[in-house]
């Protein structure tokens, strides 16, 4: 398969830490090998082993996908600075999955010239909101977030990776005038390209404008 990212990251439960890499697609594939096990989803909450549960208590699954650890991973984050150009930022994540605590969040760690900006919520597009929120006046995320040719279903979305991209029907979306109506977002959701990540990148970018789509501006 080709076309795939790699990010590093690490495992950690009771039983200890390793340091592993993460593979993905940018859109709907994550992938990564954990104590010799494969493991692959469409979210880092939703990684399921390949060939089958493994034996307790090297690995806990809950609902056949992976749980009872903490997961990082870090990936680099274009944002554009007004007068500077494009610059490449540091995104920290570590998501929670019942351990070390018990509850499931995640947390987000943007580093930027020296600067940290952290937010923790049960999102990519919630940290990522307010992690752009707080970035000074004329910077601004360049990622699928923050892309005016992407938007989110009105009955929700999940942790990650539920970000819907039009960029091939971009004179259709840009009608996109919020929820209902023969402008809603229920009209052209059908017309998807398909799903990306809130953190992926790719050349058709353009900032996203206040009061745009169904989900309006970001942040």
């Amino acid at each position: 398969m080709t076309g795939l990212t790699r990010w590093p990251g690490r495992y950690t439960d009771r039983h200890g830490s390793q340091e592993i890499v993460f593979e993905s697609d940018g859109r709907e594939l994550i992938r990564t090998t954990i104590r010799g096990v494969r493991f692959e989803g469409d979210a880092m909450d939703g990684l399921g082993a390949v060939g089958g549960e493994p034996p307790e208590p090297m690995l806990v699954l809950r609902d056949g996908d992976l749980w009872s650890c903490l997961l990082e991973w870090e990936l680099p984050l274009p944002v554009d600075v007004a007068g500077r150009g494009e610059r490449t930022a540091s995104l920290h994540c570590a998501l929670n999955l019942w351990y070390p605590e018990e509850s499931e969040h995640l947390t987000l760690t943007l580093r930027l010239g020296g600067h940290e900006l952290s937010a923790t919520h049960p999102d990519f597009e919630t940290a990522l909101r307010e992690i752009a929120a707080a970035l000074p006046d004329g910077t601004r995320l360049r990622a699928c977030v923050s892309c005016a040719w992407s938007d989110y279903h009105p009955a929700g979305n999940g942790m990650m990776a539920g970000l819907a991209c039009f960029r091939d029907v971009k004179d259709l979306y840009r009608r996109c005038d919020g929820k209902h109506g023969r402008h809603g977002i229920f009209t052209y959701w059908p017309l998807r390209t398909g799903f990306v990540q809130e953190t992926h990148l790719c050349d058709e970018f353009e900032h996203r404008a206040p009061d745009h789509g169904y989900r309006g501006g970001f942040p």
